[in-house]
């Protein structure tokens, strides 16, 4: 696994880059050797945030932690990531051996509408042909509340999410 690090207003320590690479090694397991781990530092004030995100082939695992100190930010993401990885092993193999799709990502954020929206951020993707339960475990995988699929049977463009209760609900456009 190629491991990449990145502090944002900080500069890294040798010790903790060595830190990071003995963590994320036990997760070879999981992955081929052509998966790539990003491991992203950000200091604000007095607490520190570590986002670790893994991708292999078309799948990403995202784990994010904010600490008093980077170490103890990173532990806990990485065990975060680890338990996602364990709790959904058997349905990440065949998940993870499917290549992702090369086509072209959809532009979001063109600025053709009012001038009164600020877009802060962009944000590109391929969408891959899935089935709702995997569009489902890689939105768990990530930690986000919502996902953004293209459904594998109908060729829709679909969103899953999370309801308050611990449901899951499905938007379907007609």
């Amino acid at each position: 696994m190629r491991i990449a690090t990145t502090g944002r207003k900080v500069t890294l320590k040798e010790q903790f880059e060595e830190r990071v690479q003995k963590r994320l090694d036990k997760l070879d397991k999981f992955f081929e050797n052509e998966a790539e781990a990003q491991v992203t530092v950000t200091v604000e004030k007095d607490r520190q945030t570590v986002e670790i995100t893994l991708r292999d082939k078309g799948f990403m695992a995202r784990a994010e932690k904010t600490a008093k100190t980077m170490e103890e930010a990173f532990d806990e993401a990485a065990d975060l990531l680890t338990r996602r990885l364990v709790k959904n092993r058997k349905r990440l193999g065949a998940q993870m051996c499917k290549p992702a799709l090369e086509a072209e990502a959809p532009a979001f954020g063109d600025e053709t509408e009012e001038e009164e929206y600020h877009i802060i951020r962009e944000k590109r993707f391929f969408l891959k042909p899935q089935t709702v339960e995997e569009a489902i475990l890689e939105m768990e995988m990530l930690g986000h509340t919502f996902f953004f699929f293209r459904d594998g049977e109908t060729d829709q463009l679909e969103v899953v999410y999370r309801r308050k209760n611990g449901d899951y609900g499905l938007l379907i456009a007609e």
